[in-house]
């Protein structure tokens, strides 16, 4: 007689539940981008989505309180749109539900003030807008305790981590001789875990860019993920050699060696793993696919168990997760979506653990970070790193009050930026030089000698457009006695008259030529 064991688990049953029609947003025109994107970011307060716009790119921000009812979305219902090219990616900071960010293909990442009633009213002018990045910006990701710390990754292969408080870049990071396909900082925020088309795994040292350790992730040529799990290891998906779909759990120190490798099926879409750091449950969501699949990992063999998949009728275009601050936990709730489809339905979708308690589950809700920064930008990037200030939710999330964001950007004089007069050490050959005056001097006579060309050729414009003048005045004329010419000889008569009329041309042309050469070397 056999027995089977069954893993305890206090989420193996968990079940998906579709909110019903009115209370989704119907009518949203979802971008028809190409680039692989969620195209959807949720907090507690809005849900932005990436929509399809003339002239530029834009995303519209939805209301989640009660006040405003879910339903369709009006053709008309203000936008977020001040980027020359189509918007790529939005993240909403985990400090301020207000603020948001967003990459576009116009090389530029802007952050936005979003008022608490949402938006009246198109709005186009931003907080701050960062440029640095010479292609497009496909990535924007906030520090998970460092208040103000934005990341954005490009096609330019470059990754800039910004303070967004002084609207300035603090490091860049040029590890990578491909596109970036995914970025992400592990739990306190100290390092940084990219994926690339070059199918290599990294981890960064976001302060310096210094590469820890690096290895091939998924042999498949097309794109993979990864993300840094609460306990340090690394979950990364892919596609194998056969581009068959594939999920691995990794350590840091051991990446080339996964813990374990899976794979799932044959489908073409990229997955994208969303992770709860406060169940261990890590959701696949794979772009084009109508199910979502959810995993949980523990200590235990195999350590990535598959729990169950929520099935839908329809392929998805995007999705967006709701921060553990924003489930409902009276009823269990712990994970809630908001999915995109190609015909601009957003649905809203609720993971719950079924328990027949009314009561609050502390088991099922232990403390989470909260939208307290552990460290300020400075202390960050003085080399500080602390775990995120975590909250409970046994009596709800209650909001703190949040200043709008402000931007104080350093005044950066040119001349600051040079060295002073004087003698300078060289770093590369140790020889002392110095700034010259007749470098100075010969800046000055360059800039005087271009100002004269340009005199001059405006001079020889005006000159042009006299002579142009007179030509055209002269060309005229001849037009005119050449008409006259030919009326004077159609007409008939005798010979005699043929004969002055023959003549009268060449008179005609002998007083004209007379004439030209009367006039004075002025007119000509």
């Amino acid at each position: 007689m056999s027995f089977r064991l069954v893993r305890q688990s206090k989420f193996r049953h968990v079940y998906g539940t579709c909110l019903k029609r009115e209370q989704c947003f119907d009518n949203i025109r979802v971008s028809k981008s190409s680039w692989d994107s969620t195209f959807c970011a949720v907090n507690p307060k809005f849900c932005a989505i990436i929509v399809e716009s003339g002239g530029g790119g834009a995303f519209i921000v939805l209301p989640l309180n009660k006040v405003n009812k879910a339903g369709r979305i009006p053709p008309d219902h203000p936008l977020v749109g001040g980027h020359k090219g189509p918007v790529l990616d939005i993240a909403w900071d985990p400090f301020n539900d207000n603020v948001i960010a967003s990459g576009s293909e116009d090389c530029v990442v802007k952050v936005w003030q979003i008022p608490d009633y949402g938006l009246v009213t198109t709005m186009t002018e931003s907080v701050v807008d960062l440029v640095y990045h010479q292609r497009r910006v496909g990535m924007v990701v906030w520090h998970p305790t460092a208040n103000n710390i934005l990341l954005s990754a490009g096609s330019d292969n470059i990754v800039v981590i910004w303070n967004v408080g002084c609207g300035e870049a603090l490091s860049t990071i040029d590890a990578h001789p491909d596109i970036i396909y995914s970025c992400c900082f592990n739990w306190d925020g100290s390092l940084l875990l990219t994926t690339c088309k070059d199918k290599k795994i990294r981890i960064i040292n976001p302060r310096d860019g210094e590469v820890f350790e690096e290895a091939t992730s998924h042999e498949g040529s097309k794109a993979t993920r990864a993300i840094f799990l609460r306990n340090g290891l690394v979950f990364t998906t892919g596609f194998s050699k056969r581009s068959e779909r594939q999920y691995s759990l990794r350590a840091p120190g051991h990446l080339d060696d996964p813990i374990t490798m899976v794979e799932l099926d044959s489908s073409n879409g990229v997955m994208f793993p969303m992770y709860d750091p406060d169940t261990n449950l890590v959701y696949l969501c794979g772009k084009g696919d109508s199910v979502i699949r959810y995993f949980e990992i523990t200590p235990e063999v195999p350590f990535v168990h598959y729990i169950n998949t929520f099935q839908l009728p329809d392929p998805q275009r995007g999705i967006g997760m709701m921060p553990k601050r924003g489930v409902d936990v009276t009823t269990c709730e712990i994970t809630r979506f908001y999915r995109l489809n190609n015909s601009g339905f957003c649905q809203i979708i609720t993971m719950t653990v079924p328990r027949k308690s009314e009561l609050f589950q502390e088991d099922l809700y232990p403390d989470t970070p909260g939208d307290i920064p552990a460290v300020t930008a400075e202390e960050w990037w003085e080399g500080q790193n602390k775990d995120p200030i975590l909250m409970s939710l046994k009596d709800g999330y209650q909001a703190t009050q949040k200043s709008e964001l402000k931007v104080t950007k350093k005044k950066t004089n040119i001349l600051d930026k040079m060295p002073p007069t004087g003698k300078v050490k060289s770093e590369e050959d140790g020889k002392a030089t110095a700034i010259s005056s007749e470098a100075l001097e010969k800046v000055t006579e360059v800039s005087k000698v271009n100002d004269d060309l340009r005199k001059r050729i405006d001079e020889l414009q005006t000159e042009m457009k006299k002579f142009k003048a007179v030509f055209l005045k002269q060309e005229n004329r001849i037009r005119t006695l050449e008409n006259k010419v030919s009326e004077m000889s159609g007409s008939g008569g005798t010979n005699a008259s043929t004969q002055q009329q023959q003549q009268a041309p060449s008179t005609l042309t002998a007083n004209t030529v007379n004439n030209n050469c009367d006039m004075a070397p002025d007119e000509v």
